[in-house]
């Protein structure tokens, strides 16, 4: 039994700001002497921790505050009588909770424990909480078990020991803790009593809202039937479910107490559905921060489209984690990709909009856009209908010009492409398995700080994680594999990417990627990747390899360390740019350090190069390219170099060239060795005033030489008699037809060797 349902009416005392005429000074009686009449006791009326609170200074050895009010003693209702008190001023002292049984006849009924156990108050302005547990029955936890004599009782406290303290006292509280004590077969309310149908069309919203209230910090049970639920409902009781929910789509159902993915596979008799529910209360009420799948695997039937789970949210911020299970996307039309072709316009004035689109309304937001003068991983981010207008994430390069585009909708597990802004939403512990069925995650338009971390992305038929937008920016992604669905085509045959990110300072550490297209197509700067390790090579003989990470931006402030890069280079383009050729006005290609990593590869063609720089606009040089401690090894042998210009659009300007250091790095099997400054020996065996050296092949992108640091003799420099001569040449760089050599100008004809430090950049 529980008087849970009076919402405690006839239980709590009123505060002692409402009079001390209802505190008594001995055991509650009609005839006690009221502390209101007491001359050492008051109100205080704003304490720290109290605010308005009693003040009693105890001038006797039991100092009794007892409630005239009349409460009741109920078989099978157990109560807990507590307060919250502290030491002010004077000498420490003591208190306990205690009470003063009657009989219906308001008669004492003596012979019973009238007081809990005693506290010790030694502490000056330290809120101590004292209690005690009231009730008929004498179970483990009560301290005044009183039987079925009382009929009620008048409760408050005593204070003990010496006289002379000031205590300040916050209220007395009477509170039914029934649940506690009684079986947990009893510790249910069943929502068929509170008049819910089950029967599927009746909406018995109220009944449960009625149970929840019930409950009282029970549980609820719902049995056997089919619950209709329209309009939101937050259930505060931890409940359980026989029978199962339906409800509209944009029905909110918030499990307070329950908040897990089993409950709601439970409520909702699906594990596609179930989940849908679950991830639209994480976004829609702020008590909770995360949702455990609780180990589970998930059948998931279709896309989790976001904006169709919430069609209101357009943005959110609060921190979400889903954390702890497994997705197996399931085979099914739902998964099937959206394929459309139209003509569109573009003008680099307007860089991020295809206009007069036509066909517009057969184009997906989320949309790939494929086509003549586009770059890697351009996606739709937004569209105007009235307007045949398609906003893009990112500029085409191709200038201006009518053309036709194909655009490509893959489908993602989770899918927030509707959504204008999510920002904070972490995965952790997650098994995405997308069985080549499926892509992983589409992040929102907008977005900051989105985390992924220690998840497993197996085998997403077409990407990975995809922004279509500035949704990336600050991205994390830690401590993930991402499994390729291509793993048995050869290099040349993939397509599928696992990040592609279009906003700033994104960190992408200590994961690993396993033979995709591209592990990374990365737009914006500040770019962190490090721990990782990318390998995209296969079985054939003399393959291909292509680009693992990809940057697009010329003026990156990207790093690269400590990685291991397997069968795959990195790419730096501008193929993200409206205005591809350089015009003094931006930017030319900068800012990217590459330090600590492990370059391998094998069993590919010779002109294979690690590092290859791609320009599509003329005129573009390196300011600022740091590669040091980096060990580049070819197990076969059979590598030029570790880098080189891929010219098939534009040369870079390599008289331009400045800031560019490599050095302290290690080469095994690669044939060229490059450094810049590259150290060369020259030697001079006839006498003669100009000495022209070799071409120069080990210059960081076969650039010319711009520059020489030094030039130190190694032997004598003798005249043709033998005669030693010191003397200093001056140095005319960028000679021969390639401009890749260097010329050393003599006063006298000489001969001799010398050591000679030269570089392709002129720092600045």
């Amino acid at each position: 039994m529980s008087i849970a349902i009076t919402n405690n009416i006839l239980l709590m005392p009123p505060a002692f700001s409402a009079g001390l005429d209802i505190w008594t000074r001995s055991n509650g009686t009609e005839s006690d002497t009221s502390w209101a009449e007491a001359h050492n006791a008051g109100i205080v009326p704003d304490d720290r921790h109290f605010g308005t609170c009693l003040e009693i200074l105890k001038e006797r050895s039991v100092t009794r505050i007892r409630y005239r009010g009349d409460t009741p003693i109920i078989p099978g209702v157990y109560l807990r009588v507590s307060a919250r008190i502290k030491l002010v001023a004077g000498p420490p002292c003591s208190a306990r909770i205690a009470g003063w049984p009657r009989d219906a006849s308001r008669k004492h009924v003596g012979g019973l424990a009238e007081t809990g156990p005693s506290h010790a108050i030694d502490r000056y302005n330290e809120v101590v909480e004292i209690s005690a547990i009231v009730g008929v029955g004498a179970r483990q936890g009560v301290d005044m078990a009183w039987g079925r004599h009382p009929a009620f009782g008048h409760f408050g406290i005593d204070l003990l020991g010496a006289n002379g303290s000031a205590l300040r006292i916050e209220s007395i509280r009477i509170e039914d803790v029934t649940s506690a004590f009684i079986p947990s077969l009893i510790d249910w309310v069943d929502v068929l009593d509170f008049g819910a149908k089950g029967d599927g069309v009746t909406n018995d919203r109220d009944a449960f809202i009625a149970a929840d209230t019930a409950a009282n910090g029970g549980r609820i049970m719902v049995p056997e039937g089919r619950y209709f639920i329209d309009g939101n409902l937050s259930i505060n009781s931890p409940i359980r479910f026989k029978g199962t929910l339906k409800t509209p789509a944009s029905t909110r159902v918030s499990l307070l107490k329950s908040f897990d993915y089993p409950t709601y596979v439970d409520a909702f008799g699906d594990e596609t559905l179930g989940l849908k529910k679950a991830l639209q209360a994480l976004l829609g009420y702020s008590d909770h921060v995360t949702l455990d799948l609780c180990g589970r695997r998930v059948e998931l039937t279709e896309p989790l489209n976001f904006h169709e789970l919430a069609p209101e949210l357009q943005a959110y911020s609060n921190r979400r984690v889903i954390t702890n299970g497994s997705i197996l996307a399931v085979p099914g039309e739902a998964w099937t990709t959206g394929k459309t072709s139209s003509m569109a316009s573009y003008d680099p004035a307007d860089p991020l909009a295809l206009t007069n689109v036509a066909n517009i309304a057969a184009i997906e937001i989320g949309s790939l856009v494929k086509g003549s003068g586009v770059g890697r991983e351009v996606y739709v981010k937004g569209r105007n209908i009235r307007k045949a207008r398609l906003e893009l994430s990112q500029p085409l390069h191709g200038g201006a010009d009518t053309r036709k585009y194909s655009f490509e909708r893959y489908r993602y597990v989770f899918d927030f492409s509707g959504v204008e802004q999510i920002d904070r939403v972490n995965f952790d512990d997650l098994d995405i398995n997308c069985q080549g069925v499926a892509s992983a995650i589409m992040l929102p338009v907008k977005g900051q700080m989105i985390a992924i971390r220690d998840c497993y992305i197996t085998r997403p038929k077409d990407r990975g994680i995809t922004s279509i937008g500035r949704g990336c920016q600050d991205m994390l992604v830690d401590r993930c594999q991402f499994i390729s669905h291509e793993l048995g085509l050869p290099a040349q045959e993939r397509r599928s990417v696992a990040i592609n990110v279009n906003a700033n300072d994104v960190k992408i550490r200590n994961n690993r990627f396993v033979r995709f297209a591209h592990f990374m197509v990365a737009k914006g700067g500040g770019h962190i990747i490090s721990g990782n390790h990318w390998f995209q090579g296969d079985g054939t003989s003399d393959g291909l390899r292509y680009a693992g990470l990809v940057l697009t931006q010329t003026n990156v402030q990207v790093t690269v360390t400590g990685n291991y890069i397997d069968n795959a280079s990195i790419e730096w383009t501008n193929e993200h740019s409206e205005y591809p050729d350089f015009d003094g006005k931006q930017f030319s290609f900068g800012g990217l350090t590459i330090t600590g990593n492990t370059f391998l590869t094998s069993n590919t063609m010779p002109w294979f190069a690690w590092l290859v720089i791609k320009p599509y606009g003329s005129g573009h040089f390196v300011h600022g390219m740091m590669v040091t401690g980096n060990v580049f090894k070819a197990l076969d042998g059979k590598i030029e170099r570790i880098d080189r210009v891929d010219k098939s659009i534009a040369d870079l300007d390599y008289n331009n060239m400045r800031n560019v250091t490599f050095a302290g790095n290690s080469f095994n099997g690669i044939k060229t060795y490059v450094a810049n400054p590259l150290l060369i020996t020259h030697e001079q065996k006839s006498a003669s005033r100009k000495w022209t050296s070799a071409i120069l092949n080990g210059l960081p992108f076969n650039g010319w030489t711009k520059s020489v640091e030094s030039v130190v003799a190694e032997s004598p420099l003798t005249d043709a008699a033998g005669k030693q001569v010191a003397e200093m040449p001056w140095v005319q760089a960028q000679t021969g037809s390639g401009k890749r050599q260097v010329r050393l100008n003599w006063a006298t004809a000489l001969k001799g060797r010398v050591a000679i430090y030269a570089r392709m950049d002129r720092p600045q």
